[in-house]
């Protein structure tokens, strides 16, 4: 079972619900998750999420379950920007994923994951991961031209966002929940 059918029941008690389900370039799902819709405005979809069970990640450790996250995305780019929160509203980090433009539908959003990501800290020093697994998944997935191109596109345009303090990285949402 997917977990876009487990977790079907459970949106459908939730008013604003959507599910989150991200796969990966042949279709296979790699993650999914319940949200709330906070706010849209023409492309932009924010979406307000907690962590529904504990998550170890390579680079960002222990996360609990109950992590608040404020979810970024925008039905015509080729990435999406999660900021995580501590437990008393503050940004804790900010992390930028690489994908293809999302689609929604039938209260799903869903997006084909391209590997590449961006690890912002609160005082906007940047990391870029993963552009290795980009590379490998390139050979294994056939990755076209035009995808790449995209994706290469969207790291610059996100780094150009975070140097300039551009939303969702502008000075008032570091310092505020």
């Amino acid at each position: 079972m997917s977990c876009l059918t487990a977790l079907r029941a459970e949106e459908m008690t939730k008013p604003n619900g959507v599910t989150v389900r991200v796969l990966k370039y042949d279709g296979t799902e790699y993650r999914c998750w319940h949200a709330s819709v906070a706010r849209r405005e023409d492309a932009l979809l924010v979406l307000d999420a907690k962590f529904e069970f504990d998550v170890q990640h390579d680079l960002l450790g222990h996360i609990k379950r109950g992590t608040r996250t404020v979810e970024y995305y925008w039905l015509d780019q080729w990435y999406n920007v999660f900021r995580f929160l501590s437990d008393d509203g503050v940004t804790r980090l900010y992390y930028c994923n690489i994908n293809t433009p999302p689609a929604i539908a039938n209260g799903v959003l869903s997006y084909i994951d391209l590997d590449i990501d961006i690890l912002v800290q609160p005082d906007l020093s940047y990391q870029v991961l993963d552009v290795e697994e980009f590379e490998a998944n390139t050979r294994r997935y056939g990755y076209s031209v035009e995808v790449r191109r995209h994706a290469h596109a969207a790291v610059e345009e996100l780094i150009s966002l975070v140097e300039s303090r551009q939303f969702p990285f502008e000075d008032s949402v570091v310092n505020n929940s």
